[in-house]
């Protein structure tokens, strides 16, 4: 079984298990207490943060640990976003940002806070001079991910946290994706990270806040991790993550020139070997180990549980998986193609040998898949026929509309429009993202007696 999903969770590094059953012996007892075992509890945790620290690129001081990633952005978010009341309650996201971060905001917006979503280009980066232009006089803090976990797009970080820091605004950066790879780079404020992304164990996540920055702690307060992060420390699961990171930072130069080149080899050999694909995110500013690419006619469910099937763990942000009949809002946002998404992220010390199988399991997979929902050939053609078609697909859930839609394009003539009637929210990015991939027209959507017109105009 080959797993290519390091970017939800990475395999366990085998520093992080030495350390974790290591520290198991030694660092079970209360640090907070004067006794031996706690004192020896104490150095241990001492010894982690300052560590920790070093990877990140602050002081030891400035950096607590957490139950968890999430749990580090909603105390970075809510703490940043308290302790500058004074100077206003809006807050900005870029409209990728992890889940956690958005769901921060939809809090804080429905307290009475105002929240400003920058939007992204087609490769999911955000425009620096977008962020300075959101910036304004009661702006009490911005988020930006350093990387984003779905297409592997680098952000521009240094730039955002620049024009911040002219507006006198923090910027929390989300950097659980990037950080086994290396520091942040940037003049940012507060920093967030999750253990389990870079081989440490789950349940370890880290909140950094740069001195000089107003924070007040949220909920209940507690003398253990400078208040900022309540209840007993997982002192064994601490170090382990300690420990992990510097070893995967260790490692990272060679590994990460490895990685892209078999993150290369599948980002061109994909669209040779599967027809209608499009690889989507930033071809260059990128993370090492992320390539993720969406397949015309897939249902992206049955296209996971076949590659499962096949040997192969990947994961989706397609709008066919089994916990969301949406399309993913990073997809969304990108306004790509959500249909059959793929997202393959490799870990450390993935073989190529692997790498080469899953080229070769991939063309008849898609295929059998495709032929299970009667999707067209990808040379198929259909003579032309009147200069309008409709085609009712209410009811029917992705990919359906679109394949529907490619069966009959060929029967009207050149200038003529098919209007695809369609009641599920992925068609609003889906027509649209076949449109430009297949040289057609996409019109607009109109209100319908049932759900939503799409219109598309036949161009060659």
């Amino acid at each position: 079984m080959a797993y290519f999903d390091a970017a939800s969770a990475a395999p366990l590094h085998p520093v992080a298990r030495q350390a974790l059953l290591a520290s198991l012996d030694e660092g079970w007892a209360d640090p907070v207490r004067l006794y031996r075992e706690g004192r020896r509890a104490r150095l241990l945790l001492d010894a982690a943060r300052e560590a920790m620290a070093e990877c990140v690129g602050c002081r030891p001081d400035e950096l607590v640990f957490t139950p968890s990633g999430t749990r580090a952005v909603h105390s970075g978010v809510a703490g940043a976003l308290a302790g500058r009341r004074r100077v206003g309650s809006h807050l900005i996201v870029s409209v990728v940002e992890h889940s956690s971060v958005l769901h921060a905001a939809e809090a804080h917006e429905a307290g009475g806070g105002e929240v400003t979503q920058v939007g992204v280009d087609r490769a999911g980066a955000v425009d620096p001079a977008a962020y300075a232009a959101a910036l304004r006089e009661d702006t009490a803090l911005a988020c930006l991910q350093s990387a984003n976990h779905e297409v592997g797009t680098e952000q521009p970080v240094s730039r955002v946290a620049e024009a911040c820091r002219a507006a006198g605004v923090p910027l929390l950066v989300d950097a659980a994706q990037s950080l086994g790879w290396g520091r942040v780079e940037g003049d940012w404020s507060l920093l967030t990270g999750s253990a389990h992304k870079w081989g440490g164990p789950s349940g370890v996540g880290l909140l950094a806040v740069r001195k000089g920055v107003r924070f007040a702690p949220q909920g209940p307060g507690d003398e253990r991790e400078s208040g900022r992060a309540p209840g007993f420390e997982n002192l064994p699961a601490i170090v382990a993550a300690a420990a992990s990171l510097r070893a995967v930072r260790a490692e990272a130069t060679a590994e990460a020139a490895r990685l892209r080149e078999l993150t290369e080899r599948i980002r061109s050999r994909v669209p040779e070997l599967v027809p209608d694909v499009e690889v989507v995110g930033d071809p260059s500013r990128r993370l090492p180990g992320i390539v993720t690419f969406s397949c015309l006619y897939v249902d992206g469910e049955t296209l996971l549980h076949e590659l499962d099937r096949a040997g192969f763990s990947v994961s989706s942000g397609s709008s066919c998986t089994s916990s969301t009949l949406t399309p993913s809002h990073v997809l969304r946002a990108m306004g790509v193609l959500s249909e059959g998404n793929v997202r393959v992220s490799l870990p450390p010390g993935t073989a190529v040998e692997d790498v080469e199988r899953f080229l070769e399991v991939l063309p008849g997979t898609v295929a059998a898949v495709r032929e299970k929902l009667g999707a067209p050939a990808a040379t198929e053609t259909v003579r032309a026929a009147g200069p309008d078609l409709v085609v009712d697909a209410l009811g029917r859930r992705c990919p359906i509309p679109v394949i529907e839609l490619a069966k009959v394009i060929g029967d009207v003539p050149v200038g003529g429009t098919v209007r695809v009637l369609s009641d599920d929210e992925a068609a609003r990015l889906d027509i649209p993202a076949w449109c430009e991939m297949r040289g057609q027209e996409y019109v607009g959507e109109e209100p319908a007696e049932r759900g939503t017109a799409y219109l598309v105009r036949r161009t060659s």
